[in-house]
């Protein structure tokens, strides 16, 4: 080995990707790229476009198809789910596909699926046989279907957190908080809806682009992850009218609740308001007949004051306003 290609495969120690060949099939997997990454690329495939380079570094692209010759440039969005942030966010997938390559960059490297799935069919030799033997653009097909197929579970939790915010509304447990969690669930599933949108028309108009990638009839392959990701689209769309509804049930029943609050205080304002009169006027240093001499002016004062109460009381009573 000379001292030229000893450098060459130093400097390609350094690079954050791995390759997989099979059957004249190469797969480039490179996670988090860097400037490194997009010089090897442009400089072991010279027709990519500058442009497409420079995207691959961009996080602000939105999904699209750019149709080259011999070539492909794709973007593609899908969820991620991210615990510390207790949120749904975006992560970029970028791929370059020919007649004999695919290149899969995961910009950002929160693809897990993705990893997974390249790590199979790197160790198992079954999975890269039955995964590399038809082409790039089958290859492509596995690799999208896999990545739309981990929405599910991100769907399915959300799922679940609407359920237990709805029995919590109604058992009127962490009321205070609520609104919280309902906040949480709507900007989930707009963060979703989102990335899920434009992503619909770029999977929906590949099959006829790959079609020259590989031998395989992708029609039926694609109609069925199409029809997952308007399964996503309306199960996202359900969500959205289920969490307005909690919204709007959460509303009533905070009103019903200070409504209730108010008549009480309102009640109790209105019987306190003519004994407060009473209280006054016998608390004035002015003879009231027989009451400013009694020894009993308490008592009396006391029982005009109940039956103040008990009238007004009764009145409220009949009148259904208790």
């Amino acid at each position: 080995m000379t001292t030229r290609e000893s450098a060459v495969k130093e400097k390609d120690k350094q690079l954050n990707l791995e390759s997989i060949t099979s059957n004249d099939l190469t797969w480039i997997y490179i996670e988090r790229p860097t400037e490194l990454e997009t010089a090897y690329l442009a400089q072991h495939f010279p027709i990519f476009h500058p442009l497409n380079l420079d995207d691959v570094l961009s996080r602000i692209q939105r999904p699209k198809i750019d149709e080259y010759k011999d070539h492909l440039f794709i973007v593609l969005h899908f969820p991620f789910f991210k615990q510390e942030e207790w949120g749904i966010i975006s992560s970029e997938l970028d791929v370059f596909i020919g007649e004999n390559y695919l290149i899969t960059v995961d910009c950002s490297g929160n693809l897990k699926t993705l990893s997974k799935f390249f790590k199979q069919c790197q160790t198992n030799e079954e999975a890269q046989q039955e995964n590399l033997s038809r082409g790039s653009g089958y290859l492509l097909y596995r690799i999208i279907d896999q990545l739309v197929d981990y929405c599910f579970p991100i769907l399915n939790r959300i799922s679940a957190d609407i359920e237990e915010t709805e029995d919590n509304i109604f058992a009127r447990k962490s009321m205070p908080r609520a609104i919280e969690y309902i906040s949480i669930l709507r900007r989930e599933v707009i963060s979703f809806r989102r990335i899920i949108w434009p992503m619909r028309a770029v999977i929906a108009s590949l099959e006829p682009k790959i079609r020259r990638f590989t031998k395989t009839n992708l029609t039926d392959y694609f109609g069925d992850t199409i029809d997952h990701v308007d399964k996503i689209w309306d199960a996202l769309d359900e969500y959205k009218e289920v969490i307005e509804g909690l919204n709007a049930t959460h509303d009533s029943l905070v009103t019903n609740r200070t409504n209730q609050v108010i008549r009480m205080l309102t009640i109790i304002a209105t019987i306190l308001a003519p004994i407060t009169v009473v209280a006054s006027i016998f608390g004035m240093n002015i003879p009231l007949g027989p009451f400013g001499s009694s020894h009993y002016s308490a008592l009396y004062v006391f029982l005009i004051c109940l039956a103040i109460i008990g009238s007004m009381l009764y009145v409220f009573r009949r009148r259904r306003w208790i």
